[in-house]
């Protein structure tokens, strides 16, 4: 059986994970959060592949080229999360399941970060869990498009 492919995508600032207010964000890399989610694919024997820009257009772009290509996606929008509709479109165009993840709690910080484009069509969302929030998505997409097995 051919191995599951997940895609990850990093929106803006994530590239300053572990610098950026890590009173907030923590002290892991987006290169650390990256092994991890490596490694828990591996352990699921599924393959992941990892994109970040702080470009709103770059992120879409990449939607529209891993439609057809990936079994799920895990999108970290950062702050597109709370304004960009081209995102969202791209990504209700898009034939893969995604969940949504926060590092933070989003729910506890500024009111215009409570309010997100992307939760309704999302098949999951996971908010103030940290870097582990990427672990459990993935898990969790692993779970959402497990295939049945041939008899």
């Amino acid at each position: 059986m051919p191995h599951r492919i997940f895609a990850v995508l990093n929106g803006p600032n994530l590239n300053l994970l572990g610098q950026r207010q890590p009173e907030i964000y923590g002290q892991e890399t987006l290169d650390d959060v990256e092994r991890s989610c490596l490694a828990a694919a591996n352990d699921l024997g599924c393959k992941v592949s990892w994109f970040q820009s702080n470009h709103e257009g770059a992120l879409v772009d990449e939607v529209q080229r891993l439609r057809g290509n990936v079994d799920g996606l895990i999108v970290n929008a950062a702050a597109y999360t709370h304004t960009s509709v081209a995102l969202r479109d791209a990504l209700a165009a898009c034939d893969a399941p995604f969940i949504e993840v926060h590092i933070s709690n989003v729910h506890a910080r500024e009111g215009f970060r409570q309010h997100s484009y992307l939760s309704d069509i999302a098949s999951g969302v996971i908010v103030g869990c940290g870097p582990q929030g990427y672990e459990l998505a993935l898990r969790r997409l692993h779970a959402l498009t497990a295939r049945p097995q041939a008899e």
